[in-house]
């Protein structure tokens, strides 16, 4: 059996990676990877092993990004310090989850499940369903306000179509192509807006569904955004972002 630990703490994933060959000394470990970034990069280039230990928390952000950015197929055993959500969330795409400080018996008893799995394993992995368990009283923007003039404007999130950010200032796009500057970047809305309704395509723009008019595929898996209103540059989604685009546009 090849498996990948992804753990950004150096000490519990040689712990685990130990306990792991204890449990069976003809595993191989194929990589320790410590962060979203290397683990996209390692199953970039690299066939997909029989397991994934997976923590939910890594040095970069939460471990479920990694599927946004790239296809895995190999089934997971997560391991996470919250058991909470984690009873709920991990069970809906994975074998088996972990409650740290795991135990060689509770490493044992979910190696063997793996071992049992019979079940067709699901590669499209529902990121929305486990990040909607992870913050499930999470309610998100539904208006701006901005100042035209000596005025304050309401601006409903219905009517926006985009948002994009050039030379520090972050601008929000209307669908009547009226545009605002606003005191947000685009960082800080990624996680005030609904993720179902407004993706971030790459550095600059945040788009919402309803500004896309159409996609274009040009060649080595490049995606050019048509939007309504019709912005100044061209939009390119980014490379590192296509897969979970697609996902997002699939709904």
């Amino acid at each position: 059996m090849n498996i990948v630990i992804i753990e950004d703490e150096e000490l519990s994933a040689q712990r685990l990676e130990k306990m792991i060959l204890e449990t069976d000394p003809q595993i191989r470990v194929l990589a320790k990877l410590e962060s979203i970034a290397a683990a996209v990069e390692w199953f970039r280039s690299n066939p997909d092993p029989d397991l994934i230990f997976l923590d939910i928390h890594l040095e970069d952000g939460l471990s479920f990004s990694i599927f946004e950015q790239v296809v895995i197929q190999s089934p997971i055993i997560f391991t996470t310090a919250y058991d909470e959500y984690a009873i709920k969330a991990f069970k809906l795409k994975s074998i088996d989850y972990l409650l740290k400080p795991i135990t060689i018996d509770e490493l044992s008893t979910a190696i063997q499940k793996y071992r049992n799995w019979t079940a067709p394993v699901d590669s499209r992995i529902d990121i929305r369903a486990l990040y909607d368990l992870i913050n499930p009283e999470k309610h998100y923007r539904s208006r701006f306000s901005v100042s035209i003039g000596d005025r304050i404007k309401t601006v409903q999130l219905t009517n926006i179509a985009y948002f994009y950010s050039t030379e520090g200032i972050t601008f929000v796009v209307c669908h009547d192509a009226h545009e605002y500057t606003i005191d947000f970047s685009l960082d800080a809305l990624e996680h005030d807006l609904d993720p179902q309704q407004f993706f971030r395509v790459n550095r600059q723009f945040l788009v919402g569904l309803s500004g896309i008019v159409q996609t274009h595929v040009f060649p080595k898996s490049r995606l050019k955004l048509e939007l309504k209103p019709s912005p100044q540059q061209d939009v390119f989604v980014s490379i590192d972002r296509v897969v979970g685009f697609k996902r997002w546009l699939e709904g």
